[in-house]
């Protein structure tokens, strides 16, 4: 598994969104670094980490494989931060924490994927069957050939794309079982949302900042406020114009949120 670390302070993890990887953070680990030891794994599957056969990538299995990295980069406490399906895994790592030994300080979760954000239920349905992920991979050629489409639409402002993140995010695309990852992902995402909500009391007193961007097209904001109320001790920042990435489209007003919440009394 190939990760970026840096910096000095209590550690913080970052955990990617679907088809992202550490290259995500390029605009924010310099800044979190100046106060955080910052981890930014590629999951596995993801990025430029092994592409593994077979591989479980239930929100649970992918959460309990970030145990034993953090146990062995010597780990005991650390801080949080997961963005869309990442805010999803993070939810579930600071639920099975504790069973490890390691302890959760606070927890941010930017324009995560919840049990109320509702995806596409005809595509859901569509990738989960053996069918579907047929002409998934059938029609690989044309969703490369589209990717600067969906890039756009990641934004609440598609000005703000910089130069270089089509090919960023391109980069790891060509490595032969790419695409396995997500759907094997979208095969369990039903059942990984029904687990997710009922691990949610385990962890409503971990303080947490969520953070939503106020043109999501991919996880509303709606379903912020339901998310939200499942913490005893919450915050929510909306980013005003920002899209489904404010860490890339606003990243001095994301950096700056972030850092004051992870050093809040």
């Amino acid at each position: 598994m190939r990760f970026l670390h840096g910096g000095s302070g209590p550690p913080l993890l970052l955990i990617h969104g679907l088809l992202g990887y550490s290259f995500s953070w390029r605009f924010n680990l310099a800044t979190l670094a100046r106060k955080a030891t910052v981890f930014a794994p590629d999951l596995l599957g993801a990025g430029f980490s092994e592409r593994v056969p077979g591989l479980d990538c239930s929100m649970a299995a992918i959460a309990a494989r970030l145990l034993p990295f953090l146990q062995g980069q010597g780990i005991e406490s650390f801080d949080l931060l997961g963005t869309s399906h990442g805010g999803a895994i993070a939810m579930v790592l600071a639920a099975i924490a504790a069973d490890a030994n390691l302890s959760v300080r606070r927890m941010i979760l930017v324009d995560a994927a919840n049990p109320w954000s509702h995806p596409r239920p005809v595509l859901i349905n569509l990738l989960s069957r053996p069918a579907g992920a047929a002409l998934f991979r059938a029609l690989l050629p044309a969703i490369n050939l589209t990717h600067e489409h969906y890039l756009r639409r990641m934004y609440g402002d598609p000005r703000r794309i910089s130069p270089g993140t089509l090919a960023g995010y391109s980069a790891p695309l060509a490595a032969p079982g790419t695409f396995e990852y997500p759907l094997s992902i979208v095969r369990c995402w039903r059942e990984d949302m029904d687990k997710i909500k009922a691990a949610l009391p385990k962890i409503a007193d971990l303080p947490t900042l969520l953070i939503w961007g106020s043109r999501d097209r991919v996880i509303p904001m709606s379903s912020a406020g339901p998310l939200q109320r499942q913490f005893r001790h919450s915050r929510l920042i909306v980013m005003e114009g920002a899209g489904h990435l404010p860490y890339e489209e606003m990243p001095e007003e994301f950096n700056r949120a972030v850092l004051e919440f992870l050093e809040a009394d």
